[in-house]
């Protein structure tokens, strides 16, 4: 505080003191026009001015002793509603602006209701910081929920982040505070500074809402302006709307930006180039949809974007908001979806961003048995506080509406589900156990928020345990999401496929086990980022044996996911066999493509991509029973797999040797007579292989019951291999 200040404080009332020392919760009732005996008095506080003047009319304010204060009394009609000030600031550069004293309160008493009440769907245009025209003028509102303030500021760029020049005004009830501040324009840089009423501390933060902010390290939230970008894809989102997801196929490429590619200096590539080269890539190997690991804001790049910060930016290491829309945009043009992964099970303990954001434990639980997760030193939401979930479901829908994603994939369901999920000491629920039910209630509401206004999008569930009825209706009793990761498919497949072939005949329920609840929810079968880091090696090297049986292992493992009921996710660099596991601060090993056994894969999977969207059998009811029949699931000696997978009247049939011993005259029950082709078989030297198969010739069904089926035919399995055959109607 300024000795001059001090001097001068018998001049100053109580109201000004506070306004100097930065603690008035409504500093309107100083600052702006207001009658008094003589008309009205206009009062400003700026800071580091010299001089100021209102521009109408050039009426010199006086300044009140040797404080910041300025006033000038007139008649009313001497003033406009709305006036501007020009002051001279101590280093002599002029300033012109509007007044934010001078406007009245901007969000209204319904939004303040719904905010209050967690029912504030599209609550980013009200919190933050929006622009806005007022009365003729633009500038941006500035919005924050902090009712355990004292005083909220917003500082910035614009006044020299001075926590003293836009003190906020409180909503009376709501415990959100709001400056109108004209003339300002997007791309300002600003935070809020917070006074906590009770212990007096100072916080500076990031805006929980903001929508843009600046390159880490730093941390500054940016006004963004309305979206410049033009939207091309309304044909696809309309089909989306009436997309029949649960009879189509659907293949999923995870990939994490800042690794997949780069420029040639190791630079990030923006937005627009990689969806450009995503695209390209994409559309070669035949995915149908490209899910993003979090590109919400977040400040540490090892994180993988699972830690954020920022729950309403795209990240600014690839550009812009309008660059991600191209994006989104771009790979809708060309018919490929775009799911993101969104993360609201927990966030990070940064000083600068919602943890204790006004001072207390706002957006999390202040008792840490239920408020942090030790395993990752993160922060939980506090599902119970309507605030919050506003906060969370308003976050999702943005991304599903403004930004025309296609789908959010939830991270870490199962942490949100238990209250004693890795913790020993854990406090239960009001029934005495260990369901989180608050978060429960917020899943529900999200599902059921999103299906509502979203037609179309997808809300998909990480979620590790046996949880009853994930993917099934709320009404139902369900928790509402559309798919959920198989992730007991993934880890059985994987111990299984870890085994040398000699010993997997012990293990055979591994494979077959899946059987028995595949159809319990609407699963999606998932190879993802978590598979092939922290130590677990890459998927190349999870298979044993020599080179040649490591890349024919992962060709018919690939195989076998592509033809199981479910949904399909590979990670970047899974489908051309990366060896080394994956590193996030580098680059794919795109050079191994140079390599015939690691191209051969890459022609393999795509394929198997086109194989599966041209086969109606393969999709067309990978939900339900009536999509799959064993052939022989006990042929645990030979260690082979074969089964049907049917839509309506097509079929076809799947042929699966987990051992290095081809299988010649192998004789199977087949559903009809006739003849046979094969279509499919990873054993094919274009892949790779030894090229043993069926060749082009057709196979014969004959009238020799065989495996409880009228008709049966001899194959040749070839080695860690997996074939699929096709009636010749």
């Amino acid at each position: 505080m300024k000795q001059a200040e001090k001097m001068t404080r018998p001049s100053l009332n109580d109201n000004h003191i506070k306004i100097i020392e930065a603690r008035h919760h409504d500093p309107f009732e100083v600052l702006g026009k207001h009658p008094d005996e003589s008309g009205v008095n206009v009062c400003a506080y700026i800071p580091h001015a010299v001089e100021v003047s209102i521009l109408e009319g050039n009426r010199r304010l006086e300044r009140i002793g040797e404080s910041d204060f300025f006033t000038w009394r007139g008649a009313a009609n001497d003033v406009p509603e709305h006036y501007r000030l020009i002051w001279l600031d101590d280093a002599h550069r002029q300033h012109i602006a509007h007044d934010p004293y001078s406007y009245a309160p901007q969000i209204g008493d319904l939004d303040l209701h719904l905010l209050s009440a967690g029912n504030h769907r599209h609550a980013y245009n009200i919190l933050g910081a929006n622009c806005r025209e007022v009365d003729g003028v633009a500038g941006v509102l500035f919005a924050v929920w902090a009712p355990n303030a004292e005083r909220v500021s917003v500082v910035g760029d614009f006044n020299r982040w001075d926590g003293r020049r836009h003190q906020m005004r409180v909503r009376p009830g709501s415990g959100v505070w709001e400056i109108f501040i004209p003339d300002l324009a997007p791309g300002a840089f600003y935070r809020f500074e917070i006074r906590n009423r009770h212990s007096g501390e100072v916080l500076l933060k990031s805006d929980p809402y903001g929508q843009q902010f600046e390159a880490r390290p730093k941390t500054a939230s940016i006004v963004v302006g309305d979206s410049e970008h033009v939207w091309q894809d309304g044909e696809w989102m309309a089909k989306r709307a009436l997309w029949d997801w649960q009879h189509a196929p659907m293949s999923v490429y995870e990939v994490h930006l800042g690794s997949w590619q780069r420029g040639p200096e190791g630079e990030f590539l923006n937005y627009r180039e990689l969806a450009v080269r995503l695209v390209d890539y994409v559309t070669r190997m035949g995915f149908t949809h490209v899910e993003l690991l979090p590109v919400t804001e977040h400040p540490f790049d090892l994180s993988w974007g699972y830690q954020a910060t920022g729950y309403f930016a795209p990240t600014s290491r690839f550009g812009t908001p309008d660059d991600f829309r191209f994006f989104v945009d771009h790979l809708h043009a060309h018919h490929i979806g775009v799911i993101l992964d969104w993360v609201p099970a927990h966030f990070p303990k940064d000083a600068y961003a919602l943890a204790r954001f006004d001072g207390t434990a706002l957006y999390e639980h202040e008792d840490p048995r239920k408020g942090e997760h030790l395993d990752w030193s993160t922060l939980i939401f506090n599902f119970g506080r309507n605030e919050v979930r506003n906060f969370l479901v308003a976050s999702a829908l943005y991304w599903l509406r403004e930004m025309h994603l296609d789908g959010l994939r939830v991270d870490a369901v199962a942490s949100m589900l238990y209250l004693d999920y890795s913790r020993e000491d854990w406090i239960p629920n009001m029934y005495g156990g260990r369901e989180n039910l608050e978060a429960i209630d917020f899943l529900r509401e999200l599902n059921s928020v999103a299906h509502v206004e979203c037609p179309g999008a997808l809300v998909i569930a990480e979620e590790s345990t046996s949880w009853p009825q994930v993917t099934r209706p709320v009404y139902l009793g369900g928790l509402g999401f559309d798919i959920k990761w198989n992730m007991g498919w993934m880890n059985d497949t994987l111990r299984y496929i870890a085994q040398e072939p000699i010993y997997r005949q012990y293990h055979h329920n591994l494979l077959t086990f899946s059987m028995l609840y595949s159809f319990t929810e609407n699963f999606m079968l998932p190879f993802s980022h978590d598979e092939v880091v922290h130590g677990k090696g890459s998927m190349l090297n999870k298979m044993p044996g020599d080179e040649w049986q490591r890349f024919a292992n992962l060709r018919t493992l690939y195989s076998y996911m592509f033809t199981h009921p479910g949904k399909k996710l590979l990670f970047m660099g899974t489908e051309f066999g990366q060896g080394l596991e994956w590193n996030s601060a580098g680059v794919l090993d795109w050079y191994v493509l140079e390599y015939p056994l690691h191209s051969g894969m890459q022609r393999m999977v795509a394929d198997l991509n086109h194989l599966y969207r041209d086969t109606p059998a393969l999709y067309g009811h990978e939900f339900e029973w009536t999509g799959f029949e064993w052939i022989d699931c006990n042929d645990s000696a030979q260690s082979i797999l074969s089964f049907v997978r049917r839509a309506g009247s097509e079929f076809v049939i799947v042929v699966v040797n987990l051992t290095p011993v081809p299988r010649t005259n192998y004789r199977i029950g087949v559903p009809d007579e006739g003849a046979y082709a094969e279509i499919f078989n990873s054993d094919s030297h274009f892949y790779g292989g030894s090229n043993l198969g069926n060749g082009q010739d057709s196979l014969i069904a004959h009238s020799l019951p065989w495996m409880n089926r009228s008709h049966s035919l001899e194959v040749t399995v070839p080695p860690l291999a997996t074939i699929v055959l096709k009636p010749v109607r």
